[in-house]
C-alpha cells in the first residue's frame, strides 16, 4: 500500500525586488499593488497588504539607515513581501500586545498596525540588520 503524496511545495516566484529609500515608497507601493492585482489578491485584502508593506517600509526608512530592500513573493498559495534593512534590530517583543498608545509604547505602531493585516508576520534580527516578512493568502 502507497502513500498518496501530499501537495509539494513549490519554491517562491519572485516578483519584484527593489531598493528603496524614502523617496522610493510611493512608487514601491504602486508597484505592490499592481503585482498584488495580478497575483489576485482583491480588495480589500490588497488594500490592507499594501498598508502593511507601507508601515514596515516606512520603519526601515526612519529606524534603520534610511532605507532597505523590499522582496515580493509568491509561493504555495501566498503572498509575501520580505523588508531588510541594515538597522540595529529588535526583537518582535517590542510590538505591543495591545493597541499603541494604550499600552504605554510610545513606538510599534506600524509593526503592530501590520500584524494586524496580514495572516503572517515574521521578525529576525542580527547583526546584518532585520528582515520583516509579511504574507497573505491568495485567493484559490
Amino acid at each position: 500500500m502507497s502513500a498518496t503524496p501530499g501537495p509539494r511545495e513549490v519554491p517562491p516566484v519572485t516578483l519584484l525586488e527593489s531598493r528603496f529609500t524614502r523617496d522610493d515608497l510611493p512608487r514601491l507601493r504602486m508597484l505592490v499593488e499592481q503585482y498584488a492585482d495580478h497575483q489576485g489578491l482583491t480588495e480589500p485584502r490588497r488594500g490592507e497588504f499594501i498598508v502593511a508593506v507601507d508601515a514596515v517600509a516606512v520603519n526601515a526608512v526612519e529606524h534603520a539607515g534610511g532605507g532597505g530592500t523590499l522582496v515580493l513573493q509568491r509561493g504555495n498559495g501566498h503572498l509575501a513581501c520580505h523588508i531588510h534593512d541594515l538597522g540595529p534590530g529588535f526583537s518582535a517583543d517590542v510590538i505591543p500586545a495591545l493597541a499603541p498608545g494604550l499600552d504605554g509604547h510610545a513606538g510599534g505602531r506600524g509593526l503592530w498596525l501590520a500584524g494586524l493585516l496580514t495572516d503572517e508576520l515574521t521578525i529576525s534580527a542580527g547583526p546584518g540588520g532585520t528582515r520583516v516578512t509579511l504574507a497573505v493568502r491568495l485567493p484559490r
